[in-house]
């Protein structure tokens, strides 16, 4: 395996790679995040909605994890994951420009994504009735969030999948990256807290399966959306930042 320094240094080679791609490349590798989140969120819904409580939050975080895998061992841009990119940014090695143009793309590419395997989800009946239900409830839910507890929610959560990823660049092996990323995504979500790539998928997917107070695009974009992004990307700036300071090289003194 690599060790930190080294993580640290193999990150700083890939956000310039990332930072420097043309931009339909980014965007097509973006709208595949979304769409594998959505595949990871629609999966622990169809397997937990015939479960309720704490079985069902453990379920759920069992099969979630599949969205993250598929972005680590493809290769795909997820917006939370990016977030990272604040250690290259702020060591100089890329420009704030580029930081924000990346962040832009992903999460344009993984809201495309998202939406795009909910329309499919919901309008190919493959949901069952109890599932169909847990869309909508759990849209709702969101939806009908205090804007402080959606922000809240989502700083945990993206400090958990940015360690993720980084666990995952200390193996060499796709056994190896599966194996570190799993605990960190399945603790965020059996603990509830916000994802706003996965939100795009949840709100998308139940927006589309039915009605309920407080279900509306208005709600979810105000009271789930912006502050779970907002949340996300403190999340993921302040381990970014402590990466930074931990792991960055020392620079030469000339006497």
């Amino acid at each position: 395996m690599y060790t930190p320094g080294e993580i640290y240094q193999n990150y700083i080679t890939s956000a310039k790679n990332k930072t420097s791609a043309i931009w339909y490349k980014t965007l097509i590798l973006a709208v595949l995040a979304g769409a594998f989140i959505a595949f990871g969120a629609a999966a622990s819904t169809a397997a937990s909605a015939t479960f309720d409580g704490s079985a069902a939050s453990v379920i759920k975080a069992a099969v979630f994890p599949l969205g993250l895998i598929l972005v680590v061992i493809c290769g795909a841009e997820l917006f939370t994951g990016n977030c990272l990119l604040v250690i290259p940014a702020a060591s100089k090695e890329i420009k704030l420009t580029a930081l924000l143009k990346n962040w832009g793309i992903a999460y344009g590419g993984n809201l495309i994504g998202g939406v795009l395997i909910a329309v499919i989800v919901v309008y190919s009946g493959v949901q069952s009735d109890a599932a169909n239900i847990a869309c909508i409830t759990t849209a709702a839910n969101k939806c009908n969030m205090e804007f402080g507890i959606a922000l809240l929610r989502a700083i945990p959560c993206n400090i958990l999948v940015c360690l993720a990823v980084w666990a995952a660049m200390s193996s060499k092996s796709s056994a190896g990256k599966i194996t570190a990323l799993y605990m960190p995504v399945f603790a965020f979500v059996v603990c509830g807290f916000e994802h706003s790539v996965a939100n795009m998928y949840y709100l998308s997917a139940g927006l589309l399966s039915g009605n309920a107070d407080g279900l509306n695009v208005g709600n979810a974009l105000l009271y789930c959306l912006l502050p779970t992004t907002l949340g996300n990307i403190i999340g993921g700036a302040l381990i970014a930042t402590a990466f930074y300071a931990a792991f960055k090289p020392k620079r030469n003194k000339n006497c």
